[in-house]
C-alpha cells in the first residue's frame, strides 16, 4: 500500500539541491557557515523544499561516536576545482546536533526536507579517516539496503522526539541507486536497475514496518527507460534524475575522460583543455594518507583530473563547438524521459519528482548550464515537469548555495515561479 505526501506539504515543491555540502562545508566563508543565512536565501529565490544527504548509516548504523565528526577536502588541491568537492577548509561537528539545527532551521523557514543519503557513493570521502566508509563497506551487499532503512527510520525517531518530523517531505533510501557501492556482487552484464530490486524492496519494506506513515523510496540516475520494472513495487513516490548530457556525453567518450587511466589520451587533452603547468594524470592524487578516498567516492581520478586542471573556458568552448550537433537530440530526450516518468508514476498511481538533472556533471569554473544555452534547457525542463504535473522539480542540480549558479537570482526565481504557479490537472494529464 502506498503512503500518500502529507497535506501540509506544497502542491509543487520547489526543490533546491544541498547533498552532503551542508555539512561538509561549515567553515567560516563556506556556503553553509549559517543555515539560517543559506534557507533564507533559497526563501527569496522561490525554494521551499531542500534534498540532502542526511548521512543516515553514519549517525545510526555505523555504530561510531559522531560528535566530533572532522570534515575536509579529498586531500591537499585534488578536487579543489571538481564541482561538489571543493571544500576549502576542515570542520569539526557534532553531527547529530547538526541534523537537528538544520532541521530547527527548515522550520524556522518553513522549509521542507527530502532525506537522502550518498553514503554508499561519496559522503564518507570527506571524512578525515576512514571509519565510515570501513563501516558501509563492512556491510554484506545483500544487507545494505535494509540497514539504510533501519538507520532512516531511526533518523525518523529522532525528528519526531523533537518535534521535528513534519519538516521530512519524504525518505529516500539513497541516491541514484544503480550507480554506487549498493550494486556490489550484481551480475556487471546484467541491469543493475532490475537486478536491484530484491534488496531494495527488502529496504522499503523495513522501513515501512517501522514507520508506516512516512513515504518512502529510491530514485535513479536518468529515467532508466527499459528497465522500469525494476523499480520496487511499493514506493511511495517515483524519483528520477534526467541527466541527458548529449554533447557532455561526446566529450567524455572523445576524451576517454570517465575511462581507465591506461587509456588517457594525455597529450591531446592537455593540448586542448590543460591550464599551463598541468601535471600528468598519473601524476595526480591526494596525498598518500588520503589515497583511500579515491574508493570512497565515485568519480573516477580521470575526471577529477581534467576538472582540476582544465581551463574551463577551453572547456566550455568546445561543448559550444559541437553542441549544434546534439542540440535537438537533448532537448527530445529531456521531454519525452520526463513524460516517461510521469507516465510511469501514473502507472503506479504515486507523485513524479524530478530531484537532480539536466545536461551532465561539469568542472566546477564552467558556465555551460547557467549560460544561455544551459538557462533554456533548465527552463524547458522545468516548463516540461509543469505540464506533466509533477510535484516537484530541481531548477538544476547546480542551482544551491554551494555552485556558482546560485547567484543567477532570475533564473532561479522565474523558474520556480513558472513551475510553482503552472495549472493543475494539465492536458497531457487528461
Amino acid at each position: 500500500m502506498t503512503v500518500p505526501l502529507a497535506d501540509h506539504l506544497p502542491d509543487r515543491m520547489t526543490i533546491s539541491l544541498w547533498d552532503f555540502t551542508w555539512y561538509t562545508r561549515t567553515s567560516p566563508g563556506e556556503p553553509f557557515e549559517n543555515l539560517d543565512a543559506a534557507f533564507s536565501r533559497a526563501v527569496e529565490l522561490g525554494y521551499d523544499t531542500v534534498r540532502i544527504c542526511a548521512m543516515p548509516f553514519l549517525l545510526f548504523g555505523s555504530g561510531l561516536d559522531t560528535s566530533a565528526l572532522t570534515l575536509g577536502s579529498l586531500g591537499g588541491d585534488y578536487g579543489q576545482r571538481t564541482r561538489w568537492y571543493d571544500v576549502k577548509h576542515t570542520t569539526t561537528i557534532d553531527a547529530r546536533e547538526h541534523l537537528l539545527e538544520f532541521f530547527r532551521a527548515a522550520k524556522r523557514h518553513d522549509c521542507y526536507v527530502i532525506v537522502s543519503s550518498w553514503e554508499y557513493q561519496q559522503s564518507p570521502s570527506f571524512a578525515t579517516d576512514r571509519a565510515w566508509f570501513d563501516a558501509l563497506m563492512a556491510v554484506d551487499p545483500e544487507d545494505r539496503a535494509p540497514r539504510l532503512a533501519d538507520a532512516h527510520a531511526d533518523l525518523i525517531d529522532l525528528l519526531e522526539a523533537h518535534g521535528l518530523a513534519d519538516r521530512v517531505a519524504f525518505v529516500e533510501l539513497h541516491n541514484e541507486v544503480q550507480g554506487g557501492y549498493l550494486t556490489e556482487g550484481l551480475p556487471a552484464d546484467e541491469s543493475y536497475v532490475v537486478g536491484l530490486k530484491p534488496r531494495l524492496t527488502r529496504g522499503i519494506e523495513r522501513f515501512k514496518s517501522r514507520h508506516a506513515d512516512v513515504p518512502v523510496t529510491v530514485n535513479y540516475a536518468r529515467v532508466p527507460v527499459g528497465e522500469l520494472r525494476g523499480v520496487p513495487d511499493h514506493i511511495d513516490v517515483a524519483v528520477f534524475h534526467p541527466y541527458v548530457y548529449g554533447v557532455l556525453d561526446a566529450l567524455n567518450r572523445r576524451f576517454g575522460v570517465r575511462g581507465p587511466a591506461e587509456s588517457y589520451p594525455q597529450d591531446e587533452i592537455r593540448r586542448t583543455f590543460l591550464r599551463p603547468g598541468a601535471p600528468d594524470q598519473a601524476d595526480w592524487a591526494p596525498p598518500a594518507a588520503d589515497r583511500w578516498k579515491l574508493q570512497a567516492t565515485m568519480v573516477r581520478p580521470t575526471e577529477v583530473y581534467l576538472h582540476d586542471w582544465c581551463d574551463t573556458e577551453a572547456y566550455d568552448r568546445w561543448l559550444y563547438d559541437h553542441y549544434g550537433e546534439y542540440r535537438v537530440a537533448m532537448d527530445e530526450k529531456l521531454v519525452t524521459w520526463i513524460e516517461a516518468a510521469a507516465d510511469f508514476a501514473l502507472s503506479r498511481g504515486v507523485p513524479m519528482v524530478l530531484g537532480e538533472g539536466w545536461v551532465g556533471y561539469t568542472p566546477l569554473g564552467s558556465w555551460f548550464e547557467e549560460g544561455p544555452v544551459g538557462a533554456e534547457i533548465c527552463r524547458l525542463a522545468v516548463r516540461t515537469a509543469a505540464n506533466v504535473g509533477a510535484r516537484g522539480t530541481v531548477i538544476c542540480s547546480n542551482a544551491a548555495p554551494h555552485h556558482a549558479m546560485w547567484g543567477e537570482a532570475e533564473l532561479q526565481s522565474t523558474c520556480n515561479e513558472t513551475f510553482r504557479k503552472a495549472p493543475t490537472g494539465s492536458a497531457w494529464l487528461r
